[in-house]
Order: structure tokens, then C-alpha cells, then sequence
């Protein structure tokens, strides 16, 4: 390839790049429910660059462009929310969903405060739920949203972040 993948925050700039990655991603997980009007689908440009001014945006960058992002908050309790972890269907299978998703951990953890981590993702997402358990996520509830869809909530406490970033 020639480059190597780089991870950073996320600049205003990359809101465009994010929501058509963010747009060529959902397609199979739209697919897979049989569901097109997921908010990942019909989220508008405005609406992201909220989201890129109120929490911790992460972008990877090959070259100059973005092949994966992923976001969190944190609330007052000290749990961070983690969304919309998404890599280019080109760069997927290869280790840079858990980088993104290690590297929002760390910051969430050291500037945020984060005590622990929560994530949703489709009961059918096996991927997403391979993925998360391997970084250490626990279920920890499920939420009918639609006959077809079944949210699966998964947590950690971010004492785990240590582990994982080091193996």
C-alpha cells in the first residue's frame, strides 16, 4: 500500500468525509435489518458537525483520506458512550475497528474521565459483536427497537483499557 494508516481527532473539515463513509457503511447493517431509515443512514451533515463540537470524534486517515472514525461521550457519571465506529469496507478485517476503537478508550479514559465504556450494536452484527467482545465488552442488556432489530448494550470498566491497549 504504501501508507500507513493514522489515527487523530477529528476536524471540523472531515465531517463531509465521515457522513458518506458513515453512509457507505450502514449500507450492509441497513441490509442485514432490512431497515434503510437507520439514523446512521439519514443523519444530516449538520447534525454531525454537532456531534463533532460535543464529544471525542476519531478519524483514520490514509493519506488524506478518512477510512474509519468512531465517537464518544461521557455523562457525569463517568460512562462514556461509544458510536458510529465505522471502517471503509475496503480496510475492514484487518485491525483497524479495534485500533480506533482502543485509541477513543485511551482518550476517553485520560481527558475525559471515563470510569467505563458502553457500545450497542444488532443482535445479528456478529462482527460488530466479535469485535467488542474481544476487547473485552460484556453483554449487559438487550432493547427490542423494531421486530427485526434487537439492540445488544455491551460494557466494560475503563480499569480494562490498560489490558487491552497492551496486548
Amino acid at each position: 500500500m504504501g501508507m500507513s494508516v493514522t489515527i487523530s481527532a477529528a476536524a471540523e473539515t472531515d465531517a463531509e468525509q465521515i457522513l458518506k463513509l458513515q453512509y457507505l457503511c450502514y449500507q450492509s447493517e441497513a441490509e442485514l435489518y432490512g431497515d434503510y431509515s437507520i439514523e446512521p443512514l439519514t443523519q444530516s451533515l449538520d447534525d454531525l458537525r454537532a456531534e463533532l463540537g460535543s464529544g471525542c470524534v476519531l478519524v483514520a486517515r490514509l493519506g488524506e483520506e478518512v477510512v474509519g472514525s468512531v465517537r464518544g461521550t461521557v455523562d457525569d457519571d463517568g460512562t462514556a458512550v461509544i458510536t458510529g465506529l465505522i471502517v471503509h469496507p475496503r480496510m475492514q478485517r484487518h485491525g483497524l475497528g479495534g485500533r480506533l476503537l482502543g485509541a477513543l478508550e485511551t482518550r476517553l479514559a485520560g481527558e475525559w474521565a471515563a470510569r467505563r465504556f458502553r457500545l450497542a450494536t444488532g443482535q445479528r452484527s456478529e462482527g460488530n459483536l466479535r469485535l467488542y467482545r474481544k476487547w473485552g465488552y460484556e453483554p449487559t442488556g438487550t432493547e427490542e427497537v423494531t421486530r427485526k432489530l434487537t439492540l445488544v448494550t455491551l460494557e466494560k470498566e475503563a480499569t480494562a483499557v490498560a489490558f487491552a491497549t497492551s496486548a
